[in-house]
């Protein structure tokens, strides 16, 4: 059983059927003590500073875990820095299995790198079948933590980005990971709903604000508990949400179809906007990254979304800067007005 890394989600649905275990690189990446390093690692091999800090950190995360020989990159519907990532992980002996989300969501088109995915690591579609059968048993617990954040405000912002995007691998251990919402679920039920008395909380708020967090997840994960401690709270995680798949349907072609990140604005859009009205958000930041082409994203999701928006840049994982916690409590005071 190998460990296979991931660029961004793809179906695990095949790597777990194939025997292995998936490994997202962004979740390892953040997640360690030595974030930064790895940046500055990446920059020593020769990648330009104006380069996305995700990727940067990627290749070296991917080079500092010996065990990963296998990465499966995205080549279509995620960054188009990934090819030169590809390449330069080629140079350093690691197999690349390429996957591309078609961008127009041609039912087809998906259907063949799925098949072309399947016929690559050795596996049936039958496997896979079944392997989504299990996964989504997992995808409903995180679905329950994420009703719990927005409908009984028993769940912050930050446990709810926690889990949510820890779909995109299950932690490499679906049951294992499962278990572990269980035990959060069954704590998170017995607190007290959330509220802008609780701990933390600014004096005087008079009601907690419900924000909306739209865009790839925060390269400074603080940002979560700095809202907290100004009376917001994190209701709604876009991306995040995605990664847990919240979707009916038994056809895993079509789960890949209604999963928003890798097409369109336009779906995404539409998607939050559902979300916005049912969770009754106040506003919406809109984190971008330094250097990503998703920052051209920002003015038609403006266009088309008639709620107070904050676009948030970040660059690289040294915490929120002074500019941005101004800019943050400029926002909030402005919807509390």
């Amino acid at each position: 059983m190998s460990k296979i890394g991931l660029t961004t989600t793809v179906p695990v649905e095949v790597i777990y059927a194939a025997g292995h275990t998936p490994v997202d690189l962004n979740n390892i990446f953040i997640t360690g003590s030595e974030a930064m390093k790895r940046l500055e690692e990446a920059e020593l091999a020769g990648y330009p500073r104006n380069v996305c800090g995700w990727i940067k950190g990627l290749y070296s995360t991917a080079l500092q875990n010996p065990d990963i020989r296998q990465i499966v990159a995205v080549t279509q519907g995620d960054c188009s820095n990934t090819h030169a990532l590809m390449e330069t992980w080629e140079v350093e002996g690691i197999e690349i299995i390429p996957f591309a989300f078609p961008y127009d969501r041609d039912p087809d088109m998906l259907r063949l790198q799925m098949d072309k995915l399947i016929s690559v690591l050795g596996t049936t579609w039958q496997d896979v079948n079944e392997q989504k059968k299990r996964l989504d048993q997992v995808r409903s617990l995180a679905g329950e933590i994420d009703r719990l954040t927005w409908e009984e405000n028993r769940v912050s912002g930050f446990e709810n980005h926690l889990y949510l995007v820890s779909c995109s691998d299950f932690n490499g251990n679906p049951e294992g990971f499962g278990h572990e919402m269980e035990e959060f679920i069954q704590v998170a039920r017995m607190r007290e709903p959330l509220s802008a008395s609780s701990p933390g909380a600014v004096k005087g708020k008079k009601r907690e604000i419900r924000l909306g967090y739209i865009g790839v997840p925060p390269i400074f994960p603080e940002l979560y508990d700095y809202l907290e401690d100004h009376g917001a709270r994190v209701v709604f995680n876009e991306v995040q949400r995605q990664f847990a798949m919240p979707f009916n349907t038994p056809d895993i072609v079509e789960q890949y179809r209604l999963y928003t990140y890798p097409y369109k604005v336009f779906l995404r859009i539409e998607d939050i906007a559902r979300e916005a009205e049912r969770r009754q958000l106040d506003g919406i930041i809109h984190y971008t990254q330094s250097f990503c082409y998703r920052q051209i994203e920002d003015q038609i999701i403006r266009k088309k979304l008639d709620y107070p928006i904050l676009t948030l840049e970040g660059e690289n994982p040294t915490g929120l800067d002074a500019r941005n916690k101004m800019r943050l409590e400029s926002f909030l005071s402005m919807i509390e007005d």
